[in-house]
């Protein structure tokens, strides 16, 4: 049981730095969870009664299911019991240790323990240079060249390693300085709760008045009309005044459906840089690495195996660590080639993606184009219609694979047709830069389902 302590503990330490959780919050309702055990890719917490484990889940139940994340490297489901007097003393866990102020996770994401490799040795001197690292960095704050910065790249590739490492090197060069750091997500819900409540000017002071402002998965305020209206506002005031503004996501700007154009343009002021995944040699200084902040001796042959299986997120390389790390405090066994690969399979299921169905194919599509599945499957020859069904036939045959006979007989079409339909919808991305924006974000939305 004490490796589920030492999960819980660097939990809680990712709770606490979470931007979206207040103090009051993470005192009340996260610090005094208990931890009771983690079994088949479920977490089970103790709490003092109903009241408390209704709120925590209601509230806090994404957190906690984001920072188990961080922390294992793999999803976890979120059970959280109510102590009862009955309990037998053996079945609770023994309490965690007194975390009065854990140190913030994000204090360990600095330019020091980054690993640097090819995939994003540039994303890295750019950062540097924003931070003002070197001596020969001229100050970010005042030198529009990487104003913005842009960093883009798929999830667990150390985006934001790199923006907290930025927001600790500049804290440390120049404590008195005004440094934000969020997430789209956290804006947006930020400016709702502020409209709600009347505070907007609380708003504008708090970003406007920014001397770094760092947002993680700007993505996330595309589609969103009154929370991109005051992003562009926040930037220009901030761009004005040269103060410095860092932003990730997971694709690029150009390739962000439902955002303004007027904030792409602004996203091209700067410099966009992105992050690959990373090679081998990279992935083995990563395993290392990580081993050795947990104190953990894994050969060479362990290292080599988990860096080869392991090639497209750093975060699921970091999480197998960890998990070896805990079974072998729990079991006392060394880690072995056996043990590696167990806890591999494990991550690599849990993290495998659910199949994409036809019908989950045509449900996003008629959701995109506002028509029903029933219409794509009909005859109606209406424009929209038509195109949906069409867009269909594409993503049929590009996600599924499925040959023209196939994909007629599901849409009870002639399979003739299909090749034909198929060719227009080839035609039309090619030239037709929206909607390949729209297909894009299908595709992707189907691919995070």
């Amino acid at each position: 049981m004490e490796s589920f302590n030492d999960v819980f503990l660097s939990v809680l330490k990712y709770c606490k730095a979470d931007p979206t959780v207040s103090e009051i919050g993470f005192n009340k309702w996260i610090k005094i969870l208990e931890p009771y055990k983690l079994e088949n890719n479920t977490a089970y917490l103790l709490t003092d009664s109903e009241f408390t484990r209704k709120t925590t889940l209601e509230v806090y139940e994404s957190v906690l299911k984001k920072a188990f994340l961080e922390t294992l490297g793999f999803d976890v489901e979120i059970k959280i019991l109510v102590k009862t007097k009955e309990k037998e003393p053996e079945q609770i866990a023994e309490p965690v240790p007194t975390v009065s102020e854990p140190t913030s996770i994000s204090e360990s994401l600095t330019f020091e323990n980054f690993i640097k490799g090819k995939s994003n040795e540039l994303a890295y001197a750019f950062c540097i240079a924003v931070a003002g690292k070197n001596e020969s960095s001229s100050n970010s704050a005042s030198n529009n060249t990487f104003n913005p910065l842009f960093i883009y790249g798929d999830s667990g590739l150390g985006k934001t390693h790199l923006m907290k490492a930025i927001e600790n090197e500049v804290l440390k060069k120049n404590p008195e300085l005004n440094i934000i750091y969020t997430t789209g997500e956290n804006f947006v819900n930020e400016l709702v709760m502020a409209l709600e409540y009347h505070k907007t000017i609380n708003f504008h002071n708090k970003y406007r008045n920014a001397d770094f402002l760092l947002i993680d998965d700007i993505q996330f305020i595309a589609g969103k009309e009154r929370g991109q209206e005051e992003f562009f506002h926040t930037f220009n005031d901030l761009y004005n005044a040269g103060k410095q503004i860092v932003l990730t996501s997971d694709i690029a700007p150009s390739k962000i459906s439902k955002l303004e154009n007027r904030i792409r343009s602004r996203f091209s002021l700067g410099v966009q840089v992105d992050i690959q995944p990373p090679d081998f040699e990279t992935r083995m200084a990563i395993v290392k690495r990580k081993a050795e902040l947990l104190g953990l001796q894994l050969s060479d042959n362990v290292a080599r195996i988990i860096a080869e299986k392991i090639k497209t997120n750093i975060r699921q390389l970091e999480g197998t660590v960890n998990k070896i790390k805990a079974l072998t405090t729990y079991t006392n066994e060394p880690p072995s080639i056996s043990m590696a690969q167990r806890v591999i399979k494990e991550i690599m299921i849990a993290n495998h993606p659910a199949e994409i169905t036809v019908d989950s194919i045509i449900n996003e599509v008629a959701a995109s184009f506002k028509v029903t599945p029933e219409d794509i499957r009909s005859q109606n020859r209406r424009a929209n219609i038509s195109l949906a069904r069409k867009i269909t036939i594409y993503l049929l045959k590009e996600i599924k694979g499925m040959t023209y006979i196939q994909i007629g007989n599901e849409l009870n079409k002639n399979h003739s047709t299909m090749t034909i339909h198929y060719q227009d919808v080839v035609k039309l991305l090619k030239k037709n830069p929206d909607l390949k924006e729209t297909v894009d974000d299908i595709i992707k939305n189907l691919k995070n389902t």
